[in-house]
């Protein structure tokens, strides 16, 4: 290995793993694994730098083309910032950045530093995209302009994090409230969009503030579109007398991987102590009516258990195309 490559892998990744500084020289095994560690680290920041560059490219475009001519506003910080620029018309590059200030503090405390920063430089890049790139105006319709303006707006979000940062620093102060209440993220961005949609139907007309919950409903769906995609993941639990049977039929008829788990039945007043298998695979929605229809075929009065799984890493599931 060249020795400045070797020096550069000391020092950014074997060197801050240790306790204590070691002088001895490192077996070329652990110099080829941590040449690996980095080389999926430089590939994901650039995914990461991409993503997060195409979210800025959406939402920018999302607010100049659609949500600022016409005074439409959407829900969180970006929602705050265009209220605030439309009744004093402060700049919004400069709005967007001190709105989100204290959520990328937060973000520092309840997260991490790594995440912090992140979401600074996104919010920074969003600020200077505005303030700097001018994008037409598309259209004055009211009903296009606030499905469209959610819409590239959610995207630029959603890219976003898929990058591993955010440009709208709500779920930061979401998550930090939850901890502090007890209570859901959920709840919590629905009573700070009530406030905002509230404040836009006083400051600026009920109208608008209608118009722009159609904003934040469409930015909100098209945000779930991008993390999660269209082949949304289910796990599945499959409890039979043919367990070897349906597991045969995952694998050879299905395509997909299996893991068995041992188990023992616990029906009737007494229990029953007799094992058996459970079966549980991860496969997509779209390929739960042909499993539940080769289950029935095996086994009708099969026990099967499906539950929505977020994400999947590695095994026989195919992955989706922008995956962080």
């Amino acid at each position: 290995m060249n020795s400045f490559l070797a020096k550069i892998i000391t020092q950014t990744i074997l060197r801050p793993k240790e306790a204590f500084s070691s002088q001895q020289p490192y077996s070329a095994f652990r110099l080829a694994k941590a040449f690996r560690a980095l080389k999926i680290n430089v590939v994901r920041s650039f995914k990461d730098l991409i993503l997060v560059s195409a979210g800025i490219a959406s939402a920018a475009f999302g607010l100049e083309s659609f949500l600022i001519p016409n005074s439409f506003i959407d829900g969180g910080a970006t929602g705050i910032s265009l209220l605030i620029n439309t009744i004093t018309g402060i700049p919004l590059y400069a709005l967007l950045i001190l709105v989100n200030l204290p959520f990328v503090f937060m973000a520092y405390i309840v997260i991490n530093r790594q995440f912090a920063f992140k979401t600074a430089l996104a919010i920074t890049g969003l600020a200077i995209c505005v303030a700097t790139v001018h994008f037409p105006e598309i259209t004055k319709d009211p009903l296009l302009v606030a499905v469209f303006g959610g819409f590239f707006l959610g995207a630029g979000i959603g890219l976003s994090i898929r990058g591993g940062a955010v440009i709208d620093g709500t779920e930061v102060l979401a998550i930090f409230l939850s901890r502090k209440f007890s209570t859901t993220i959920g709840d919590i961005i629905i009573m700070v969009n009530i406030v905002i949609f509230s404040a836009a139907a006083y400051f600026l007309s009920v109208e608008t503030a209608l118009y722009s919950m159609i904003t934040y409903l469409a930015a909100s769906k098209t945000l779930d579109f991008v993390i999660e995609g269209i082949d949304e993941y289910m796990g599945v639990t499959i409890i039979s007398l043919h367990s070897d049977e349906i597991r045969q039929m995952i694998i050879n008829e299905m395509g997909r991987g299996v893991t068995v788990y041992k188990g023992k039945k616990g029906y009737g007043r007494n229990g029953e102590t007799k094992e058996f298998d459970i079966i549980y695979t991860v496969l997509t929605r779209l390929e739960l009516s042909k499993l539940n229809t080769e289950i029935q075929t095996i086994d009708p009065h099969a026990f099967v258990v499906m539950s929505s799984v977020k994400d999947t890493k590695g095994g026989m599931v195919k992955k989706r195309a922008l995956n962080h």
